[in-house]
């Protein structure tokens, strides 16, 4: 029997020891883990303490979690300390990571240009999500502004995701996917990702609850949004297995039932690369 990828989840935030927010994210994350077969074996919650979390970090490290997931502390403000706790748990330094810094500039200019936001691009403030530790990993954040960061360190590997719900999940389930189905099935994994012309995934559902079943080796997920929140929504399409162009061949397969399905509806869709 295949041994169980351990777990550990540390939520981080002040806000919630203070009971000022409820943290739900731990619930979610573990339901998610152990459906993909990993074992949980331990939710912290920490406060904003650079030292208390590198130190609770180190020590997961020397338990020999496999994966470790933290949650809050990502973002532009001066107690948001999660990525320099994990640089000092591993005894790296923080760098300016460009590609991280790409994801964050494009997404600010994208909430300017939709009149959310009244000023675009980076100031130094949120240019302070893009120092990440040496050797990391931006993942693309799709719902808000702070990317993800994949981390190997020895035996284990940090995942670093930003607090709001929304965010997480909607990492969790996109641009995370790669390494979750190759971590906890095995194998290799392909990721494709279309948009959708349309901001209503229930209108979509006919397709989808047609084509998902139709085609179960690979996991078809859209990431929906509120309605009017935004004019379109993305859907990603995984497949693992152990080889690459059988892979590519099942995917092309369910996105072309996919894209079919939307032309009846009348919703045009369009291609979208991964944001790395």
């Amino acid at each position: 029997m295949k041994e169980s990828v351990t777990v550990e989840v540390f939520i981080i935030g002040n806000e919630i020891l203070n009971g000022e927010i409820q943290d739900t994210n731990t619930h979610w994350l573990c339901k998610e883990i152990t459906g993909m077969g990993g074992h949980l074996s331990r939710g912290t919650v920490l406060r904003d303490d650079l030292d208390g979390i590198a130190t609770e970090l180190r020590a997961a490290m020397n338990r020999g979690t496999r994966v470790i997931f933290t949650s809050g502390g990502l973002g532009p403000t001066a107690d948001d300390l999660t990525l320099a706790a994990v640089a000092q748990c591993v005894g790296k330094k923080l760098e300016l990571n460009t590609k991280a810094q790409h994801m964050i500039k494009d997404s600010y200019d994208a909430l300017f240009d939709k009149g959310i936001l009244a000023q675009g691009g980076l100031t130094p403030a949120r240019e302070k999500m893009a120092w990440l530790p040496e050797g990391s990993l931006p993942l693309y954040n799709s719902v808000g502004t702070a990317p993800c960061s994949l981390l190997h360190a020895g035996q284990s590997v940090f995942i670093s995701l930003p607090g709001i719900p929304k965010e997480l999940k909607g990492i969790f389930n996109s641009s995370l996917q790669p390494f979750l189905q190759e971590t906890f099935r095995g194998g290799i994994s392909v990721m494709h990702t279309i948009t959708v012309c349309c901001n209503d995934e229930s209108v979509l559902e006919p397709v989808l609850s047609r084509v998902v079943p139709a085609h179960p080796e690979v996991y078809i997920k859209s990431l929906a949004t509120m309605p009017g929140e935004t004019p379109e929504l993305d859907i990603t399409l995984t497949a693992v297995g152990s080889d690459q162009d059988s892979l590519e061949v099942l995917i092309a397969s369910a996105l072309l039932d996919l894209k079919k399905g939307f032309d009846d509806l009348g919703f045009v869709c369009r291609e979208k690369f991964a944001k790395e």
